[in-house]
């Protein structure tokens, strides 16, 4: 059987991972000396209120290569293959630690997939993958249904300011809005896994109300669209966005989910993301 891993930035409560049955390593956040690793040990809106309180913005690392052993070991002693499904490995250094864990383990029990997606899309690649294999599906067919998926995905986000971005280093070809004049609420996405701008708006409203729309036309007479949102500390603005997209499209209940700590260090508070898959 295949066993799925994943990492904290795929926005699934760690305790719904392991009702599920996935398998998961925690990215790591550090404020100076202090490190804490991103499932139970620090939560989204504690990180927060340390985060506005802080002289200096906090760091993130991936998760380190020896955090995948025990798993490997629990795997392996089952008779099982592991799949790794990433983050984007333009935004997460968890792709390459995957690989080194690998190469220290010596299995070639153990596959690894760059999703080139974070946050809510990265949840839903993660839920199918988890759904394939129970029903069987072997580690190839699962990469190829999830590299076609990622394809698909239209992944539109809106933050408070890009400094998060910019002082990470995880802007990609947004920079170039850096040192603007203008005022203006850029909506991103990603390309081929590097955040890239959409499109330039005036105002907080308009941005919404054009992610809306976007999200609306991928969303139409598409029932296999697995539209997500998340955020981080915006709550009530993420589930006024879900509530219209459930009007506008007659759709079921739209999974809404809070950004971790390894996200919120990069995107601040405010973040509002939607994640959906285009018809073939």
């Amino acid at each position: 059987m295949i066993r799925i891993i994943t990492d904290t930035t795929c926005v699934i409560l760690v305790d719904e991972l392991k009702r599920q049955g996935i398998f998961f390593v925690p990215q790591i956040i550090t404020f100076g000396s202090e490190s804490f690793e991103d499932d139970y040990q620090i939560s989204s809106s504690f990180f927060i209120e340390k985060l506005r309180t802080s002289a200096k913005l906090p760091g993130t690392a991936a998760p380190p290569p020896a955090l995948y052993r025990p798993i490997f070991e629990e795997i392996m002693q089952a008779g099982d293959t592991a799949l790794i499904l990433t983050p984007s490995k333009f935004l997460s250094g968890t792709f390459r630690s995957a690989n080194l864990a690998k190469e220290e383990f010596g299995s070639d029990k153990v596959f690894i997939f760059d999703t080139l997606t974070i946050g809510g899309g990265f949840g839903q690649l993660v839920l199918r993958a988890q759904k394939m294999a129970l029903a069987g599906s072997t580690a190839a067919e699962i990469i190829a249904e999830i590299g076609a998926l990622s394809q698909r995905e239209r992944l539109y986000f809106l933050v408070n300011t890009l400094e998060y971005l910019h002082k990470g280093g995880r802007i990609g070809n947004a920079s170039k809005l850096i040192g603007s004049v203008l005022q203006i609420k850029p909506v991103l996405t990603l390309k081929e896994g590097v955040i890239t701008p959409h499109e330039k708006v005036r105002t907080f409203k308009q941005a919404i109300k054009l992610i809306e729309d976007l999200s609306c036309e991928i969303l139409a007479d598409n029932p296999d669209g697995m539209p997500s949102i998340a955020h981080a500390d915006n709550l009530d603005e993420a589930t006024s966005l879900a509530e219209r997209l459930q009007s506008r499209l007659q759709i079921p209940e739209i999974p809404i989910y809070n950004a971790p700590p390894a996200i919120i260090v990069h995107a601040g508070p405010g973040l509002i993301e939607t994640s959906c898959f285009r018809k073939l």
